[in-house]
């Protein structure tokens, strides 16, 4: 029987696309196919590889008004905010930039009697399982390198987005990228489960759901593929005495509620110097009470549904279990909220880490805000959590924010902004939100293998 994936809209809950999952049989011949095609890719000349992964990012660029409009449909979130395209250039580009540095070989000697290198190979073939929160961007992280290192790439996207993974391969396709170097593929959990215990890819990358993660593990088990993950989040921001409070409300609260709080980044906790709690809270407060919620196709909108009710049932639930134990929320309930997918933002005060909503992943446009008198105070809570992929800190001074970050279990630590991907940096994190490392010099590395040549010279 065959099976289907199925996108509901957030907007109406209307089925908004549809697709037939593949078979074992049809996904494995199309490994087989991607398999044989990247022995001859990954002879290409690097120069080329290059050009043409850029072409495929300008295809998607061209395809930007439609791309929006389906983003608005299938994830919900406002078109008055565009597509994704500047950042997909942008990694992608830089990716592009340093590709022969990143990728040169290391020559430990080479003399008369000796040449001694170390050379990277691609992967192979990478399978690349993308969210749908942001499904282009997500996607090229891993994409982009990949195919530039050498590899194929089969692209499995989120049923959210279903559209997304056939659009990236068009464009890629259309730009003169051998069709089964870069495919889309639909596969249903167990299909995806079976080919990767086959030993089908030769390295997986995965972002989603911590439980995803481990379901890719535990397919990958005995196999030694390598499993790259990107999992879970609860990142906070910490706010100094020495700052203008109204400032970093301004990013930390853009930081928790843009893409209805949808994002991998997400500020989802925010500790606050004492000194300064009346007044960030304040702020806080007005900047949430000027939102929009509404259709996303609506260019007046500044907040849309969550991507599905299932999503706003748990934020919902997670705000009522903190309110019932003692939270303060600041946010009356809006007009457009109908108890679905389209929910009203939230800011919590009272909150502490008893609660879910200041441990568990929120994914949805709430924060909790709590007022400390130290750092180290601000520390521990900070490093409270079963995540570590951000953290945001605001203060005036860089050195007081290093070694703050020194102390903390994150991924990235910024100072003075929150939600941002630098691609120059590794975008990495530890504990439970996973493992490994996308984008910059150490992204080429996770999509290759180290190989050495000790040739003695006679």
């Amino acid at each position: 029987m065959t099976r289907t994936l199925t996108c509901v809209s957030p907007i109406d809950g209307s089925v908004y696309a549809e697709r037939n999952c593949m078979t074992l049989e049809e996904a494995s011949a199309a490994a087989i196919r991607a398999r044989e095609a990247q022995m001859d890719w990954r002879q290409r000349p690097l120069s080329q590889r290059v050009e043409l992964v850029m072409a495929g990012v300008a295809g998607i660029g061209d395809m930007d008004d439609e791309v929006v409009i389906e983003l608005a449909h299938m994830m919900g979130r406002p078109v008055r905010y565009g597509g994704e395209f500047r950042g997909v250039n942008e990694r992608a580009g830089y990716m592009a930039d340093i590709a022969e540095e990143a990728l040169q070989a290391i020559e430990i000697e080479d003399s008369n009697t000796f040449r001694r290198v170390i050379k990277r190979e691609p992967q192979g073939l990478v399978f690349v399982v993308a969210p749908w929160n942001y499904p282009y961007l997500t996607a090229i992280n891993s994409v982009a390198p990949a195919l530039i290192a050498g590899n194929a790439v089969m692209l499995k996207h989120a049923t959210q987005t279903l559209l997304a993974g056939e659009r990236m391969v068009r464009a890629f396709t259309e730009a003169g990228i051998p069709a089964d170097i870069f495919q889309n593929v639909f596969l249903d959990h167990e299909t995806t489960a079976e080919l990767i215990a086959q030993n089908a890819f030769d390295f997986i990358n995965f972002t989603g759901s911590v439980g995803g993660g481990r379901t890719m593990e535990i397919a990958a088990a005995g196999t030694f593929t390598g499993v790259g993950t990107e999992l879970g989040g609860k990142d906070p921001g910490y706010v100094m005495d020495d700052v203008d409070p109204d400032a970093a409300a301004e990013s930390l609260i853009d930081g928790a509620m843009f893409n209805s709080g949808q994002c991998c980044c997400a500020i989802e906790r925010i500790y606050v110097h004492e000194s300064l709690f009346d007044e960030f809270v304040e702020k806080a407060v007005t900047i949430v009470k000027g939102y929009k919620l509404g259709n996303p196709l609506d260019k007046n909108t500044t907040l849309g549904p969550m991507a599905s009710i299932r999503f706003a049932e748990e934020v919902r639930t997670q705000i009522a279990e903190a309110i019932e134990q003692g939270a303060r929320a600041h946010i009356a309930t809006f007009a457009e909220d109908d108890g679905g997918a389209y929910l009203s933002p939230q800011i919590l005060t009272g909150v502490t880490h008893d609660m879910r909503v200041m441990r568990d992943e929120s994914f949805g446009p709430v924060v909790g805000i709590m007022n400390v008198s130290s750092d180290e105070e601000a520390i521990e809570l900070m490093n409270d959590s079963e995540f570590g992929l951000t953290a945001s800190l605001w203060t005036k001074d860089p050195a007081r924010a290093e070694a703050i970050g020194a102390r903390l279990e994150t991924g990235t630590v910024f100072m003075n902004r929150a939600d941002y991907l630098d691609p120059a940096l590794c975008w990495t994190g530890c504990k439970n939100t996973g493992r490994g490392g996308a984008l910059s010099v150490i992204g080429y590395h996770n999509l290759t293998r180290p190989k050495s040549y000790h040739l003695r010279i006679l």
